[in-house]
């Protein structure tokens, strides 16, 4: 049983998700918004920064000939995307948190629990649509198959390279290249079973637009994607601030050593972080292939998009990766409108860097 009592580092710790300790670099950011509250580095003026940049995106789509009522369609599915964003991006901040390095491997998380899902989908009886969705239950028996299937596969990813990296205690680089070489295997699999061509859960199936006032046309797959993205979310959160393990996490994420001295497992926290991050993503894919498509590098493609959400929301915190996701989605979907959606993830590297330029510890960082 794990000892959940909280070590002597972690008593003063937010209730949020386990993220960067508190280390001198959180005490150099406190103190710069001590000097500044209500300046240029305070989250409040950048997320004002952030608005602007994204009604200068709206207005940039409605000159070059994108109807208004388009462009409030825009920022809707910009919302829904970065639904599925915050699902992948929030088991980067677990990851980082507890083990202390970025996993490049994660968006194929995403991409596995998507395939898997679409496995089921084709084995499984096909039932009719749920209510207005195109989708029927059995890929709401696949998208829980895929979850369990990916944590399963995160878990024995991190027995057989992970693990033994971390006891050598391998540097900080050595197992971010692990973790890159294990995002092409992963990928290369999907490659060998599924092929390369593009997929779609449901072929042919007709997937109508509801509309909303105000010219709004949204599809009910899409108000379900975010909606489960909120209330996953708002669970997870829950989890680590009441829970026993999600205590355990949030100590071990604070000080590992001093946890193993007040009798927390650290590998059992270890193993539920990624069952936690690994099947979350594969949610995401899930949903990502239901909104748009699939293919063998859709993982790889949103990639930076979840890093930049995290890093922009600030790494540690839960919500501050929904905001953060938000934000992307919605950029990402605005500028389409007068950009090749291609440069989408450059647009989410653009904002990144422009959010670390003016708060390097994100909107939302753990104090």
């Amino acid at each position: 049983m794990i000892d959940t009592a909280r070590p002597a580092a972690d008593e003063d710790m937010p209730p949020d998700v386990p993220g960067v300790p508190g280390a001198p670099a959180a005490a150099d950011a406190e103190a710069v918004d001590a000097r500044d509250p209500g300046g240029a580095r305070s989250s409040r003026f950048v997320g004002g920064v952030l608005l602007l940049v994204l009604a200068g995106m709206w207005v940039a789509g409605w000159l070059s000939g994108t109807s208004a009522e388009d462009m409030l369609s825009l920022t809707a599915w910009g919302v829904m995307l970065g639904g599925i964003i915050a699902l992948g991006g929030i088991g980067l901040t677990l990851c980082y948190g507890v083990l202390k390095f970025p996993n490049f491997a994660h968006g194929e998380f995403l991409t596995l629990g998507a395939y898997v899902t679409y496995g089921m989908v084709l084995v499984l009886p096909r039932s009719n649509p749920i209510w207005l969705f195109s989708f029927g239950w059995e890929l709401v028996v696949g998208l829980l198959l895929a979850a369990a299937v990916t944590a399963v596969v995160a878990i024995v990813i991190d027995r057989l390279l992970y693990r033994p990296l971390r006891r050598h205690q391998s540097p900080l680089v050595l197992l971010a290249m692990a973790s890159l070489g294990m995002e092409f295997l992963l990928r290369g699999i999907v490659y060998l079973i599924w092929g390369s061509d593009f997929h779609f859960y449901y072929s042919g199936r007709s997937n109508p637009a509801l509309y909303l006032p105000f010219g709004l046309r949204l599809q009910a797959d899409q108000l379900f994607v975010f909606a489960l993205a909120v209330v996953l979310v708002a669970l997870l959160y829950w989890m680590l601030t009441r829970t026993r393990i999600g205590k355990a996490m949030r100590a071990t994420a604070d000080n590992p050593d001093l946890a193993q001295v007040r009798g927390i497992d650290t590998e059992q926290v270890i193993a539920w972080t990624w069952t936690i991050g690994a099947g979350l993503a594969a949610i995401g894919g899930v949903m990502y292939g239901l909104a748009s498509q699939m293919r063998p590098d859709m993982g790889f493609v949103l990639l930076l998009p979840l890093f930049a959400a995290v890093i922009m929301g600030g790494i540690g915190s839960a919500w501050g990766a929904l905001v953060g996701s938000v934000i992307i989605g919605i950029a990402m979907q605005l500028t389409s409108a007068f950009l090749n959606p291609a440069y989408g993830p450059a647009v989410a590297f653009v904002l990144m860097v422009l959010v670390l330029l003016m708060r390097p510890q994100g909107l939302f960082a753990q104090r």
